[in-house]
């Protein structure tokens, strides 16, 4: 059930969002050199690694300096990728990785390599489900940017309290979730990007 829920609701989204696509392909490829499409190997579900795709927010080769993004105004992100991120525009070709069955609508999100290897065997229960475009720890983490900024080491503080805090939320999700669920986590995914928008 959960499996045809995300083909028709990528399906439609897909629908849907073939002009915006396409309007964003021609803004990213008009404001900085690169192409349209982010691509970086991520965790899937038991310990499967695939291609996350996202629209490119940065300046190509910026990740070489390092996997986190600190702050908003990270100086590696682009005049739109600015925009593209905050309004989570920059998740959406993340519909196609649904369609290709690497992801699911609602899951935890997957991490790097880097990051993974770090879990003990309870953190990797995670990966029992497939991960998702978001979850609960999305919507409790909606300013882990800013939350990074503040940091005196953001890497540091990513592993040893924004991870451990996300694997608690993403355990919650695997030890009980449903369709109801899974609705809910979008909704209030949606109700966060538009409260955070308005207040921008």
């Amino acid at each position: 059930m959960k499996r045809g829920f995300d083909i028709a609701l990528a399906l439609l989204g897909m629908l849907f969002l073939v002009i915006p696509f396409l309007i964003v392909s021609i803004l990213i490829l008009v404001d900085s050199k690169g192409g349209v499409f982010y691509r970086q190997t991520r965790v899937g579900r038991n310990m499967i690694d695939f291609e996350l795709l996202k629209f490119r927010t940065m300046y190509t080769n910026s990740d070489q300096a390092g996997l986190l993004t600190v702050g908003d105004h990270d100086k590696r992100i682009t005049r739109l990728g600015y925009w593209l991120r905050k309004y989570k525009i920059d998740e959406l070709p993340q519909l196609i990785n649904v369609l290709k069955g690497d992801m699911s609508f609602v899951g935890p999100r997957p991490e790097v390599n880097k990051y993974v290897a770090l879990y003990d065997a309870q953190q990797q229960k995670v990966l029992s489900v497939k991960p998702g475009i978001t979850d609960w720890a999305s919507i409790a983490f909606s300013e882990e940017n800013e939350l990074l900024a503040k940091s005196d080491d953001p890497e540091s503080f990513y592993i040893n309290e924004i991870i451990p805090s996300k694997i608690i939320q993403n355990l919650k999700y695997i030890n009980k979730h449903d369709l109801w669920v899974d609705l809910t986590i979008i909704f209030l995914t949606l109700k966060k990007i538009m409260i955070r928008s308005s207040h921008s």
